[in-house]
């Protein structure tokens, strides 16, 4: 028999990750000294995002409203401008979803506050071994997953304790951004 239906919700015991919940976000980029990358793998998100149904209902007004003020650009900012290496990945099926356009709209944002953005055409990661949840490493030695329902809402974080953990989600990571395209070369395929 599989797993039990908690386990897999993302709510019990998880091999390779610490049980207890995991320091805010923010200090653990606060803490790195020289990189940070993320891998996204999936579609799309909290499709109830007020922000994308606003982007998605063509409400040009709110869609900008929301595009700059964020936490997390000061977060990036104060991040690379002290010289830690902010980079990300987004592995995705083309033709794109409707939330990978709307996350195209927001990146140049993020890429002006210094975080480093490429695309992942999914046919091109074809022969990557890739781990099956978006991730983070930190500085190379720590690994946090980040676990979603199928329908993309948000479940929980969990760190990895274990450095072998860390080092294949680090070269998984290069081996993606050696094949993804910058943000600003990428053209969205048509829908």
């Amino acid at each position: 028999m599989g797993p039990t239906s908690e386990a897999s919700r993302g709510l019990g015991c998880i091999p390779g990750v610490a049980e207890e919940p995991d320091p805010p976000f923010g200090e653990l980029l606060r803490a790195c000294s020289s990189s940070a990358v993320h891998l996204e793998m999936r579609d799309s998100y909290d499709v109830g995002d007020p922000w994308f149904q606003a982007w998605c209902a063509g409400d040009h007004e709110e869609f900008q409203r929301r595009l700059a003020p964020r936490p997390w650009l000061d977060l990036i900012a104060e991040v690379t401008g002290r010289g830690v290496e902010v980079r990300r990945v987004r592995v995705v099926s083309e033709p794109v979803s409707d939330y990978i356009r709307f996350e195209h709209a927001t990146t140049a944002s993020n890429v002006a506050a210094g975080e480093q953005v490429r695309w992942l055409p999914r046919h091109l990661a074809t022969g990557l071994l890739l781990p099956a949840n978006d991730f983070w490493v930190f500085d190379g030695r720590q690994a946090q997953f980040n676990y979603f329902s199928g329908r993309g809402e948000f479940l929980e974080t969990r760190l990895s304790p274990d450095p072998v953990i860390a080092a294949r989600c680090a070269r998984a990571f290069e081996a993606a951004w050696e094949r993804s395209v910058p943000h600003q070369e990428y053209d969205l395929a048509p829908a």
